[in-house]
């Protein structure tokens, strides 16, 4: 990798392979969530110690609860287990944890947990890891959207006056720079729904390597891939090289 200073302010990761990895080893799909979230343990320390300052995960999607019920409920169960054992030493790491998705439709607990991290951490400077939990980009947009809406119907915007930066200040993760990296594992080329408003212009890394098979040697290989990358948005390549001779961030 390149120095320091080049490392991705923000990343994002869709963690796809947990359940391939465990048919593959003929063990229940569960078991692979559970290998999936060491994964997570040590992507989310060495994040920390690259300097990444935002890092964002796809945990669970809103076309997930079509998957089997008990698999379903499993995920449901670990997550619940994951906040108290992993929330906690992430407050002592200094990270901040948001979630972002539909959270009304989970229990009560499970709400009443969110929010509790949420709150607890709300101060810290480390880092900001962003945890996407019955989450989808369309979601995203349309809720977005039925702001802006709303807004219009009590006369507190006109629709003409609407524009790209008002949607924007509206989705989640507005008060974050957009992802500057989004990582898939598991060897399938697309985002899924994740993200699809801030990944405009985000690099795109593809890895075959199920997620808890990653760990800081694909992270890094995944950082230099992008690294190696210009980043044009929407300039010449030119006038990329011109305003970073002149110190300009493109």
């Amino acid at each position: 990798m390149k120095s320091d200073s080049e490392i991705p302010a923000h990343i994002a990761i869709v963690m796809d392979g947990n359940g391939r990895w465990a048919t593959g080893r003929n063990r229940p799909r569960s078991m692979g969530h559970k290998a999936g979230l060491k994964s997570l343990r040590s992507v989310i320390e060495h994040c920390g110690n690259l300097g990444v300052k935002i890092l964002t995960v796809f945990a669970f999607s809103s076309e997930n609860w079509s998957r089997p019920q008990q698999e379903v409920s499993r995920l449901m169960d670990l997550f619940m287990r994951a906040l108290d054992r992993e929330a906690r030493e992430l407050h002592e790491n200094n990270v901040r944890i948001q979630f972002i998705g539909d959270i009304g439709a989970f229990s009560p607990a499970l709400q009443k947990k969110i929010h509790r991290v949420h709150a607890q951490t709300a101060n810290n400077t480390r880092m900001t890891f962003n945890v996407a939990v019955n989450y989808g980009g369309r979601w995203d947009i349309v809720q977005a959207t039925r702001k802006l809406a709303e807004e219009c119907s009590l006369g507190l915007i006109k629709a003409e006056d609407i524009n790209e930066e008002m949607l924007a200040n509206r989705i989640c993760l507005h008060e974050s720079e957009d992802p500057d990296l989004l990582i898939r594992t598991g060897g399938e080329m697309r985002i899924s729904n994740f993200l699809l408003w801030q990944s405009a212009y985000t690099e795109l890394h593809f890895t075959p390597t199920l997620w808890p098979d990653f760990g800081p040697e694909n992270l890094d290989q995944a950082i230099a891939a992008y690294q190696a990358r210009e980043r044009r948005f929407g300039m010449t390549g030119e006038q990329v090289r011109k305003s970073t001779h002149l110190g300009i961030s493109a």
